[in-house]
């Protein structure tokens, strides 16, 4: 039945026109946001495979302290993301709210070259810091991040250029600039190692994905329209969204940095592990929120928020239980068959690992939502909570056990703060 033949019907049964249109939106939405979801998710799961196998091909050819250093150079890289992440998301909600072409242009040409100045200033300072970061990690080889220094270089551009597939809802494109990334990292490095660069081939493979997948991927048709550079971009919109990166990369990543510190170098490796495959989960719930998120923000104002966020939460909180189920069944054939012999001592951890994962996977489901239609109170507590996991753990590092055990307990009491806000908020505009 078209939308016309659908409220003349309701007209005639006195029902109003604007709840046939709230229920086409609804379902306009819906279908969005599933048939995205349904892409990311696919997407996600090429990409987790390939960092899976990158992780567990760089554990098995360098063994766990080698590991524990490649894997502090992601975490770093991870930490800038905070920035790349920023540009991307500010990017997304702009040009998503935006109908014009000229107007998505001019925001994509703008966050661009700001993109360009701060991601070189932030290479150049991991350069020229690169030995007092190394001692503090406890890295053999100090150059390796003056070779990471090059990757995030270019990282906040990618993140512009990602915002712009995502604001216009260019799925299939996004993903497959994510699949290029991986793929470019999983082969390079695997090459490299094996010719005898060891960490350094490791780390110059990360780079060089970053690099190469800035390019790769074209931008749809309207983001090369004449460029408007009229149009405003918000400074609150950029700070509101790097304080809710900075505070996701640090309780993503900063434990892992800890454990590297405060851990033998084996035992670190045996932690990273582990929190790779937490990572597999955050990945595939996020690829849910990336879809999410645009949709909310292109929505008009008076769409009731359980429109574009029940499914979404309903995704997440399905990829959390069933993850968190698979890895506590399964703990012996993820860390032995697949890492190896010498990672056995980690199968306790994974389901404690996962479910601190999917904790924090479900705040982010709200925090977004909230973040996509107007100023994020919310990221202003994730910011607080990634502020106190940091003594939390420096304090409660008995074993790594604990660590863990810190983590699940600060991400559900967040959740918790997250939920009554998101729950007081409905039922103030809409109850």
């Amino acid at each position: 039945m078209s939308l016309a033949s659908s409220q003349a019907e309701n007209i005639s049964a006195g029902r109003p026109i604007t709840t046939v249109t709230q229920h086409a939106r609804r379902k306009k939405w819906s279908s969005i946001v599933l048939g995205g979801s349904l892409i990311m998710l696919v997407s996600s799961t090429l990409v987790s495979s390939l960092n899976f196998f990158f992780n567990v091909a760089m554990a098995r050819m360098l063994g766990p302290s080698d590991f524990g250093n490649v894997t502090a150079a992601v975490t770093l890289l991870m930490l800038a993301s905070a920035v790349t992440l920023a540009f991307q998301l500010v990017c997304a909600k702009l040009v998503a709210q935006q109908d014009d072409a000229g107007a998505r242009a001019g925001i994509y040409q703008t966050l661009r070259r700001k993109a360009w100045a701060v991601s070189l200033l932030m290479g150049v300072t991991l350069f020229l810091a690169q030995k007092p970061f190394a001692a503090f990690l406890h890295l053999s080889h100090p150059r390796t991040l003056g070779v990471l220094a090059l990757g995030i270089a270019a990282y906040a551009p990618l993140g512009v250029r990602r915002g712009a597939l995502q604001g216009t809802c260019s799925f299939n494109r996004l993903g497959g600039n994510f699949i290029i990334e991986s793929m470019i990292r999983f082969l390079a490095a695997v090459a490299l190692v094996a010719a005898g660069y060891g960490v350094l081939g490791a780390v110059g493979a990360l780079s060089a994905s970053v690099v190469v997948a800035c390019y790769a991927v074209s931008l749809p048709s309207q983001m090369k329209a004449q460029p408007r550079p009229e149009v405003g971009i918000s400074l609150r919109e950029g700070m509101q969204a790097l304080i809710f990166f900075v505070g996701q990369v640090i309780i993503n990543n900063v434990d892992i940095l800890l454990v590297k510190h405060f851990f033998e170098p084996a035992q670190a490796g045996l932690y990273a592990a582990v929190a790779l495959v937490g990572r597999v989960l955050y990945l595939a719930a996020w690829s849910v929120v990336s879809v999410m998120f645009p949709v909310s923000a292109a929505s008009e104002e008076h769409d009731q928020n359980h429109d574009v966020i029940a499914l979404p939460l309903f995704l997440v909180f399905g990829l959390v239980s069933v993850f968190t189920l698979v890895v506590a069944f399964l703990p012996h054939f993820i860390m032995h068959v697949i890492f190896g012999p010498r990672f056995t001592d980690g199968e306790h951890l994974l389901a404690l690992y996962a479910a601190a994962t999917g904790l924090y996977a479900l705040s982010v489901v709200l925090m977004a939502h909230e973040m996509s239609r107007r100023t994020a109170r919310t990221a202003w507590l994730q910011l607080i909570f990634s502020g106190v996991l940091i003594p939390a753990i420096g304090v409660f590092h008995h074993d790594l056990r604990q660590v863990i055990v810190v983590q699940i307990v600060l991400m559900a009491i967040m959740l918790l703060l997250v939920s009554i806000s998101f729950v007081r908020r409905h039922h103030s505009e809409f109850g």
